[in-house]
């Protein structure tokens, strides 16, 4: 098979992805007829509030929520940042230890090492060799004195699946047995939008961060849902919108995009998943069957897709995606598909370099990563690898594949033959 230098494969979905058409259209009369300031008291700018009002409106549906629960932000990292200082230091006088885990986005990390510096006591729980925590250890955690659990409900490295729902029912009996109103939980669910059940009244959490930039929606929003009663304390001060949570002139445009993104990966939600699920098998098994043992997966297991319609398959993951994970990742059978997102291979090329692959790579035309599109200009190894206890060859040998919905069975075919050429070039 020959490659095709002039197409352009992508496969770093994880880190960002495409505007999809529909929400571009969607946007353009904000960008150029509706461009009124919100706060404005003039007929453009009431459109214009009009407008988020509507946006907040569909989201909260989306969630099961309600409207005033919805507060837009510049991007998920500031969504997370204003959940983690904002709650911190609006509850502190309740308590000051909170709980996250070591796989945790930089966005959630860095907040957590400053709240570190302002006195807070973080406890970072650890997980096994394929990502996933153990749900003992963050209940046992859990003191008089907590105030916050953090915890993503989908990693964006090797796209684990975390128990959110699980913690979130315990805390439910926690706060009751105690008579309490802590701990609150947090989930950046980013990574997980577009594949799992985002009802905030299944997952029972407080709070929980989301980007548009990675649901085929604009860069520069993001969203957190906060549950009504919580107070937040704002980490930028200003004109006061947002009802004084989050100041600054709203991004008009990009929230109508943010809602139509949400409500179409809802709609594709379950088929999108299906598709891709099965292309990640395929992907899997024409990587083992090119390279052997020379290629090994980094995170959850990989199996064959259940049928469409199993009792114990997809439907459960999309439609109630609330019960107890499997007590391995590694278990075989239909489990295995709650503990992975469907989009997410990440793989380690023994004996090779995972950058100097993705920049091969880059030459053809294939577009792939070594870790988190975050950090990709530190000299720092991935620390989820590290956490996961993986050996130094591993780590520095990984790169990600992260599909969408513009991947195929003729791109993974194409990155194949690329990666057997690359290899053998690099090995020469």
């Amino acid at each position: 098979m020959s490659l095709d230098n002039t197409t352009f494969i992508y496969l770093d979905h994880a880190s960002t992805t495409p505007v999809d058409a529909r929400v571009s259209d969607a946007m353009v009369p904000y960008l150029q007829q509706h461009y009124g300031n919100p706060s404005a008291l003039y007929g453009a700018g009431v459109s214009a509030r009009q407008a988020i009002m509507h946006a907040r409106t569909q989201i909260a549906r989306v969630l099961s929520a309600q409207p005033d629960t919805i507060v837009f932000t510049g991007s998920a990292t500031e969504a997370n940042n204003l959940a983690l200082f904002g709650a911190a230091r609006a509850h502190r006088a309740h308590g000051n230890h909170i709980i996250t885990t070591r796989v945790e986005h930089d966005a959630v990390l860095a907040p957590c090492a400053q709240l570190e510096k302002e006195g807070f006591d973080i406890t970072y729980i650890g997980v096994d060799a394929t990502g996933q925590i153990n749900l003992k250890e963050v209940i046992e955690a859990i003191r008089p004195e907590t105030i916050l659990i953090s915890i993503m409900y989908a990693n964006n490295e090797v796209g684990t699946i975390y128990p959110i729902a699980e913690i979130g029912k315990y805390l439910l009996q926690y706060r009751k047995k105690h008579k309490v109103a802590y701990p609150l939980l947090h989930t950046d669910a980013c990574q997980a939008v577009n594949y799992l059940d985002i009802s905030v009244e299944r997952l029972h959490v407080d709070l929980m961060s989301m980007s548009a930039s990675k649901i085929y929606g604009p860069k520069g929003v993001g969203a957190l849902y906060v549950r009504r009663a919580i107070v937040l304390e704002p980490i930028i001060f200003g004109g006061g919108q947002e009802k004084g949570v989050r100041s600054g002139t709203e991004h008009v445009a990009g929230i109508v995009g943010l809602s139509a993104a949400i409500e179409i990966a809802q709609t594709m939600k379950e088929h999108e998943g299906e598709r891709l699920y099965t292309l990640q098998a395929y992907f899997w098994r024409q990587l083992k069957d090119a390279f052997g043992d020379g290629v090994v997966l980094n995170g959850p297991t990989i199996s064959s897709p259940p049928m469409r319609g199993s009792q114990r398959g997809l439907k459960t993951l999309y439609k109630n995606n609330t019960q107890p994970l499997p007590a391995s990742p590694h278990r075989g059978g239909d489990d295995d598909k709650l503990t992975r997102l469907p989009n997410n291979l990440n793989v380690s090329f023994l004996g090779y370099e995972g950058e100097q692959i993705v920049l091969y790579l880059d030459a053809k035309g294939i577009a792939a990563a070594t870790g988190s599109a975050c950090t990709a200009s530190s000299d720092d190894s991935s620390h989820v690898l590290s956490a996961m206890g993986l050996p130094v060859e591993y780590i520095q040998s990984a790169v990600r594949f992260s599909m969408g919905r513009s991947t195929t069975k003729k791109e993974i075919d194409t990155t194949i033959v690329a990666l057997q050429h690359i290899c053998r070039l690099l090995g020469a």
